[in-house]
Protein backbone atom coordinates (compact mmCIF):
# COMPACT_ATOMS: atom_id res chain seq x y z
CA UNK A 1 0.00 0.00 0.00
CA UNK A 2 1.45 3.40 -0.74
CA UNK A 3 2.47 5.65 2.00
CA UNK A 4 -0.09 8.65 2.17
CA UNK A 5 1.39 12.28 2.59
CA UNK A 6 0.32 14.88 5.19
CA UNK A 7 -0.37 17.43 2.12
CA UNK A 8 -0.87 20.46 5.25
CA UNK A 9 2.42 20.68 4.95
CA UNK A 10 2.80 21.74 1.05
CA UNK A 11 0.56 25.26 2.60
CA UNK A 12 3.41 25.75 4.72
CA UNK A 13 6.10 25.20 2.64
CA UNK A 14 4.82 27.15 -0.39
CA UNK A 15 4.27 30.17 2.47
CA UNK A 16 7.78 30.41 3.20
CA UNK A 17 8.60 30.49 -0.60
CA UNK A 18 6.33 33.09 -1.05
CA UNK A 19 7.20 35.35 2.16
CA UNK A 20 10.82 34.72 2.03
CA UNK A 21 10.87 33.37 5.41
CA UNK A 22 10.17 31.23 7.77
CA UNK A 23 8.99 33.98 10.47
CA UNK A 24 7.12 35.95 7.92
CA UNK A 25 4.92 32.28 6.98
CA UNK A 26 4.10 31.77 10.45
CA UNK A 27 2.79 35.16 10.68
CA UNK A 28 0.85 34.69 7.59
CA UNK A 29 -0.73 31.45 8.71
CA UNK A 30 -0.95 31.79 12.08
CA UNK A 31 1.29 29.57 14.10
CA UNK A 32 4.83 29.57 15.55
CA UNK A 33 7.82 29.80 13.37
CA UNK A 34 8.78 26.08 15.09
CA UNK A 35 5.38 24.68 13.84
CA UNK A 36 6.46 25.92 10.67
CA UNK A 37 10.58 24.74 10.50
CA UNK A 38 9.09 21.62 11.86
CA UNK A 39 6.35 20.82 9.19
CA UNK A 40 8.89 21.71 6.53
CA UNK A 41 11.67 19.37 8.01
CA UNK A 42 9.18 16.72 7.82
CA UNK A 43 8.09 17.65 4.25
CA UNK A 44 11.72 16.93 3.31
CA UNK A 45 12.23 14.26 5.40
CA UNK A 46 9.45 11.89 3.66
CA UNK A 47 10.27 13.78 0.29
CA UNK A 48 14.01 12.91 1.09
CA UNK A 49 15.15 16.24 -0.82
CA UNK A 50 16.05 19.13 0.22
CA UNK A 51 14.29 21.72 -0.54
CA UNK A 52 15.06 24.93 1.03
CA UNK A 53 18.58 26.59 1.72
CA UNK A 54 18.48 28.30 5.17
CA UNK A 55 20.88 31.34 6.28
CA UNK A 56 20.89 34.20 8.30
CA UNK A 57 19.75 36.41 6.35
CA UNK A 58 17.13 35.07 3.85
CA UNK A 59 16.02 31.52 2.55
CA UNK A 60 15.81 30.58 -1.06
CA UNK A 61 14.93 27.21 -2.68
CA UNK A 62 16.86 24.54 -4.50
CA UNK A 63 16.25 23.24 -7.93
CA UNK A 64 14.55 20.09 -6.09
CA UNK A 65 12.89 23.11 -4.18
CA UNK A 66 11.48 25.41 -7.16
CA UNK A 67 10.01 22.52 -9.42
CA UNK A 68 8.54 21.25 -6.25
CA UNK A 69 6.51 24.92 -5.03
CA UNK A 70 5.53 24.94 -8.84
CA UNK A 71 3.46 21.65 -8.37
CA UNK A 72 2.46 22.53 -5.01
CA UNK A 73 1.08 26.36 -6.22
CA UNK A 74 -0.56 24.53 -8.56
CA UNK A 75 -2.40 21.42 -5.92
CA UNK A 76 -2.98 24.66 -3.29
CA UNK A 77 -4.87 26.70 -6.32
CA UNK A 78 -7.02 23.50 -7.22
CA UNK A 79 -8.29 23.30 -3.75
CA UNK A 80 -8.83 26.39 -2.86
CA UNK A 81 -10.77 27.22 -6.01
CA UNK A 82 -12.64 24.28 -5.38
CA UNK A 83 -13.76 24.54 -1.72
CA UNK A 84 -14.86 28.02 -3.34
CA UNK A 85 -16.63 26.81 -5.85
CA UNK A 86 -18.62 23.85 -3.91
CA UNK A 87 -18.93 26.28 -0.82
CA UNK A 88 -19.95 29.65 -2.55
CA UNK A 89 -22.60 28.28 -4.74
CA UNK A 90 -25.50 30.10 -3.58
CA UNK A 91 -23.91 33.19 -2.11
CA UNK A 92 -21.17 36.76 -2.70
CA UNK A 93 -18.48 35.87 -3.97
CA UNK A 94 -15.58 36.49 -1.09
CA UNK A 95 -11.79 36.08 -0.70
CA UNK A 96 -8.71 37.94 -2.46
CA UNK A 97 -8.94 38.20 -5.88
CA UNK A 98 -5.70 38.58 -7.59
CA UNK A 99 -4.91 39.48 -11.22
CA UNK A 100 -2.56 41.38 -14.02
CA UNK A 101 -3.70 43.43 -16.97
CA UNK A 102 -1.38 45.23 -19.71
CA UNK A 103 -0.58 48.97 -18.33
CA UNK A 104 -3.15 50.59 -20.57
CA UNK A 105 -6.06 48.43 -20.67
CA UNK A 106 -5.43 48.06 -16.87
CA UNK A 107 -5.82 52.14 -16.63
CA UNK A 108 -8.43 52.70 -18.68
CA UNK A 109 -10.81 49.85 -18.42
CA UNK A 110 -9.50 47.46 -16.05
CA UNK A 111 -9.14 49.89 -12.65
CA UNK A 112 -12.94 51.32 -12.95
CA UNK A 113 -13.82 47.88 -13.04
CA UNK A 114 -12.31 46.39 -9.75
CA UNK A 115 -13.77 49.36 -8.46
CA UNK A 116 -17.13 47.74 -9.22
CA UNK A 117 -16.59 44.88 -8.56
CA UNK A 118 -15.67 45.92 -5.25
CA UNK A 119 -18.51 47.94 -4.58
CA UNK A 120 -20.68 45.32 -5.63
CA UNK A 121 -18.79 42.47 -3.37
CA UNK A 122 -17.26 44.43 -0.32
CA UNK A 123 -15.98 40.87 0.71
CA UNK A 124 -13.57 40.36 -1.87
CA UNK A 125 -10.27 42.07 -2.06
CA UNK A 126 -8.92 42.88 -5.12
CA UNK A 127 -4.27 42.93 -6.09
CA UNK A 128 -4.57 44.42 -9.35
CA UNK A 129 -0.95 44.20 -11.22
CA UNK A 130 -0.42 46.41 -14.06
CA UNK A 131 2.39 45.53 -16.65
CA UNK A 132 2.61 44.74 -20.03
CA UNK A 133 5.00 41.54 -19.24
CA UNK A 134 3.38 38.09 -19.63
CA UNK A 135 3.18 36.96 -15.97
CA UNK A 136 3.02 33.29 -15.31
CA UNK A 137 -0.18 32.57 -13.60
CA UNK A 138 1.03 29.38 -11.69
CA UNK A 139 4.30 30.88 -10.16
CA UNK A 140 2.63 34.52 -9.11
CA UNK A 141 -0.45 33.10 -7.55
CA UNK A 142 -2.94 34.78 -9.83
CA UNK A 143 -6.45 33.80 -10.61
CA UNK A 144 -6.61 35.60 -13.68
CA UNK A 145 -4.84 37.28 -16.58
CA UNK A 146 -5.94 39.94 -18.78
CA UNK A 147 -4.57 39.82 -22.27
CA UNK A 148 -5.02 42.68 -25.33
CA UNK A 149 -3.47 41.93 -28.55
CA UNK A 150 -2.70 38.72 -30.21
CA UNK A 151 -2.63 35.62 -27.93
CA UNK A 152 0.70 33.74 -27.74
CA UNK A 153 0.04 29.85 -28.10
CA UNK A 154 -0.38 28.70 -24.67
CA UNK A 155 -1.46 25.86 -22.08
CA UNK A 156 -3.66 28.20 -20.34
CA UNK A 157 -7.47 28.47 -20.61
CA UNK A 158 -8.08 31.36 -23.13
CA UNK A 159 -11.29 33.32 -23.76
CA UNK A 160 -11.92 36.15 -25.79
CA UNK A 161 -14.13 38.48 -24.20
CA UNK A 162 -13.80 41.78 -27.14
CA UNK A 163 -11.78 43.46 -29.62
CA UNK A 164 -10.24 46.91 -29.74
CA UNK A 165 -9.30 48.96 -32.77
CA UNK A 166 -6.01 50.96 -33.26
CA UNK A 167 -6.05 54.69 -34.33
CA UNK A 168 -3.43 56.79 -35.91
CA UNK A 169 -3.73 59.76 -33.52
CA UNK A 170 -2.18 63.35 -33.34
CA UNK A 171 -2.49 66.47 -31.07
CA UNK A 172 -5.57 67.62 -31.69
CA UNK A 173 -4.91 71.31 -32.88
CA UNK A 174 -6.88 73.08 -35.30
CA UNK A 175 -3.83 74.67 -37.29
CA UNK A 176 -4.56 71.72 -40.10
CA UNK A 177 -0.83 70.57 -39.58
CA UNK A 178 -1.86 66.62 -40.51
CA UNK A 179 -3.64 68.19 -43.48
CA UNK A 180 -1.06 67.14 -45.86
CA UNK A 181 -1.63 63.48 -44.41
CA UNK A 182 -3.72 62.03 -47.55
CA UNK A 183 -2.07 58.59 -47.83
CA UNK A 184 -0.59 55.73 -45.80
CA UNK A 185 2.99 56.40 -47.96
CA UNK A 186 2.88 60.41 -46.70
CA UNK A 187 3.85 58.88 -43.36
CA UNK A 188 7.43 57.50 -44.02
CA UNK A 189 8.91 60.89 -43.15
CA UNK A 190 6.38 62.31 -40.41
CA UNK A 191 7.19 62.21 -36.60
CA UNK A 192 6.11 59.13 -34.80
CA UNK A 193 6.54 58.20 -31.28
CA UNK A 194 6.63 53.95 -31.18
CA UNK A 195 5.62 51.98 -28.85
CA UNK A 196 8.54 49.92 -27.17
CA UNK A 197 6.09 47.06 -25.53
CA UNK A 198 5.74 46.33 -28.86
CA UNK A 199 7.62 43.52 -30.57
CA UNK A 200 7.58 45.53 -33.92
CA UNK A 201 6.80 49.08 -33.63
CA UNK A 202 7.90 50.73 -36.53
CA UNK A 203 6.12 48.40 -39.25
CA UNK A 204 2.27 48.67 -39.97
CA UNK A 205 -0.21 47.67 -42.42
CA UNK A 206 -3.25 49.75 -43.29
CA UNK A 207 -6.02 48.81 -45.71
CA UNK A 208 -9.16 50.87 -46.63
CA UNK A 209 -12.57 49.93 -47.57
CA UNK A 210 -11.67 49.37 -51.33
CA UNK A 211 -9.17 46.71 -49.81
CA UNK A 212 -6.01 48.35 -50.88
CA UNK A 213 -3.69 47.65 -48.25
CA UNK A 214 -0.43 49.56 -48.20
CA UNK A 215 2.69 48.57 -45.74
CA UNK A 216 4.09 51.58 -43.71
CA UNK A 217 7.67 51.91 -42.09
CA UNK A 218 7.89 55.11 -39.63
CA UNK A 219 10.88 56.62 -38.48
CA UNK A 220 10.95 57.41 -34.96
CA UNK A 221 13.26 59.64 -32.59
CA UNK A 222 10.61 59.05 -29.72
CA UNK A 223 10.39 55.57 -27.70
CA UNK A 224 8.28 54.78 -24.75
CA UNK A 225 6.99 51.69 -23.46
CA UNK A 226 3.86 52.89 -22.26
CA UNK A 227 0.91 53.36 -24.00
CA UNK A 228 -0.80 56.25 -21.62
CA UNK A 229 2.61 57.78 -21.72
CA UNK A 230 2.69 57.98 -25.85
CA UNK A 231 -0.85 59.14 -25.41
CA UNK A 232 0.76 62.35 -23.20
CA UNK A 233 3.39 63.17 -25.20
CA UNK A 234 1.22 63.25 -28.51
CA UNK A 235 -1.59 65.10 -26.65
CA UNK A 236 1.48 67.67 -26.18
CA UNK A 237 2.94 68.12 -29.74
CA UNK A 238 5.65 64.73 -30.12
CA UNK A 239 4.12 63.27 -33.09
CA UNK A 240 1.80 60.70 -34.65
CA UNK A 241 1.09 57.22 -32.66
CA UNK A 242 -0.57 54.34 -33.14
CA UNK A 243 -2.98 53.44 -30.08
CA UNK A 244 -6.28 51.48 -29.07
CA UNK A 245 -9.82 52.78 -29.08
CA UNK A 246 -10.25 52.02 -25.48
CA UNK A 247 -7.56 54.67 -24.47
CA UNK A 248 -8.02 57.39 -26.98
CA UNK A 249 -11.71 57.40 -27.65
CA UNK A 250 -12.73 59.81 -25.04
CA UNK A 251 -9.63 62.35 -26.49
CA UNK A 252 -10.99 62.12 -30.35
CA UNK A 253 -14.32 63.07 -28.78
CA UNK A 254 -13.09 65.92 -26.62
CA UNK A 255 -10.90 67.43 -29.10
CA UNK A 256 -7.42 66.74 -26.96
CA UNK A 257 -6.42 64.13 -29.78
CA UNK A 258 -7.09 64.02 -33.74
CA UNK A 259 -7.91 60.64 -35.57
CA UNK A 260 -5.25 60.61 -38.84
CA UNK A 261 -6.15 58.86 -42.06
CA UNK A 262 -9.81 58.10 -40.93
CA UNK A 263 -10.76 56.09 -44.17
CA UNK A 264 -7.40 53.90 -43.73
CA UNK A 265 -8.17 50.52 -40.66
CA UNK A 266 -5.10 49.56 -38.84
CA UNK A 267 -5.08 45.50 -37.72
CA UNK A 268 -7.51 44.99 -34.82
CA UNK A 269 -7.14 42.96 -31.89
CA UNK A 270 -8.51 41.23 -29.11
CA UNK A 271 -9.53 41.24 -25.38
CA UNK A 272 -8.79 37.88 -23.57
CA UNK A 273 -8.46 36.62 -20.03
CA UNK A 274 -6.45 33.97 -19.39
CA UNK A 275 -6.88 31.31 -16.75
CA UNK A 276 -4.99 28.58 -14.80
CA UNK A 277 -6.03 24.97 -16.17
CA UNK A 278 -8.46 24.51 -13.54
CA UNK A 279 -11.99 22.15 -13.05
CA UNK A 280 -13.35 24.49 -10.86
CA UNK A 281 -13.83 28.15 -10.70
CA UNK A 282 -14.17 30.30 -7.72
CA UNK A 283 -17.19 32.53 -7.53
CA UNK A 284 -15.06 35.50 -7.08
CA UNK A 285 -13.27 34.63 -10.45
CA UNK A 286 -16.76 33.70 -12.37
CA UNK A 287 -18.38 36.95 -11.44
CA UNK A 288 -15.28 39.16 -12.63
CA UNK A 289 -15.10 37.72 -15.62
CA UNK A 290 -18.77 38.23 -16.76
CA UNK A 291 -18.46 41.59 -15.61
CA UNK A 292 -15.56 42.10 -17.70
CA UNK A 293 -17.38 40.42 -20.70
CA UNK A 294 -20.24 42.50 -20.40
CA UNK A 295 -18.02 45.86 -19.98
CA UNK A 296 -16.37 44.73 -23.62
CA UNK A 297 -20.02 43.99 -24.90
CA UNK A 298 -20.90 47.42 -23.60
CA UNK A 299 -17.82 49.55 -24.44
CA UNK A 300 -17.88 47.48 -28.32
CA UNK A 301 -21.53 49.00 -29.11
CA UNK A 302 -20.46 52.06 -27.88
Amino acid sequence: MAKSHNLNRLAYFAAVVETGSFTNAADRLGVTKAVVSSQVTQLEDELKATLLVRNTRKVSTTEAGRLFYMRCTSILNEAEEAFGELSHLSVQPVGLLRMTAPNDYGTAVVARLVTAFRRQYPECQVELHLGDDHSDLMAGELDLAIRVGWLRDSTLLARKLGGFRQFLVGAGDKSGRFDHIQHPSDLAKAPFVANKALSDPLHWLFENTAGETVSVTMQSDLSIDSAPAIMAAVEEGAGLAILPDYLVRDRLISGALTQVLPAWQLPEGGIFVVLPASKFRAAKVSVFTDMLRQAEKTRGSG
